[in-house]
């Protein structure tokens, strides 16, 4: 019985990573689209999502019949839990690189207000966090689950750069706040994304340690 369990947990845990693989590249993605201006490449984007949220569904369905059969306690029970959870950040995740797929599209021919240079930035560094904290929590390694959170401060001083650059292209010309909006929709799913990347961690440790807390950050004690 104990090692029908073990196998299903693993199948899981094979099918988050998975999951988190997809979202890394689909956030990548979308942000590399909307800076090659690439159309096509956005609208793949937005086909792909259904995929993300099929195998989202395909995991909570998983998680319910695990509970139902397998009758999990304590540990097991915190551990599928935070797995349908994480399963769902990883869906909303999905939906910020739609969206900003969904931005390049809309867009059509106008020219980006300015370079992509932060923006890319912001996007690699949510993957890498998202990468890392999804290790973490298939490997229950509460110390990375802890620190990392504490990186969501170099997401939002780029996310309040890009802001503030943008502001001042509007002020200097307002005709361009179509455009400035646009870029700052796509800077604003990114720092959503790093936020959820932060929930992923709080659950690692609630795995563990049966504590569930929210994690501050350095600018939220500020």
């Amino acid at each position: 019985m104990r090692k029908t369990f073990e196998t299903e947990i693993q199948k899981l845990k094979d099918e988050m990573l998975v999951l988190g693989s997809m979202v890394e590249q689909q956030i990548l993605g979308s942000v590399e689209a909307l800076k090659k201006r690439d159309v096509d490449a956005s609208r793949h984007i937005r086909e792909v999502d259904d995929q993300v949220n099929a195998r989202r569904y395909a995991i909570e369905e998983q998680v319910m019949i695990v509970i139902a059969t397998q009758q999990p306690l304590a540990h097991d029970l915190r551990l599928l839990a935070s797995i349908l959870e994480v399963s769902g950040e990883l869906e909303r995740m999905g939906d910020y690189a739609k969206g900003i797929a969904t931005v390049s599209i809309r867009m059509g021919d106008q020219p980006l207000l300015k370079p992509l240079i932060d923006i890319p930035r912001m996007a690699q560094k949510g993957a890498d966090m998202l990468h890392r904290a999804l290790a973490a929590f298939i490997n229950e390694d509460v110390a990375t689950a802890r620190s990392i959170p504490a990186e969501d401060d170099e997401v939002d001083e780029l996310y309040t750069q890009i802001y503030h650059e943008l502001m001042m292209f509007v002020i200097q010309d307002p005709k361009t706040i179509e455009r400035a909006n646009w870029l700052l929709w796509v800077a604003h799913n990114l720092e959503r994304l790093a936020d959820r990347v932060t929930n992923i961690c709080e659950r690692t440790i609630f795995i563990v340690t049966g504590e569930l807390k929210e994690i501050e950050s350095t600018n939220d004690k500020k």
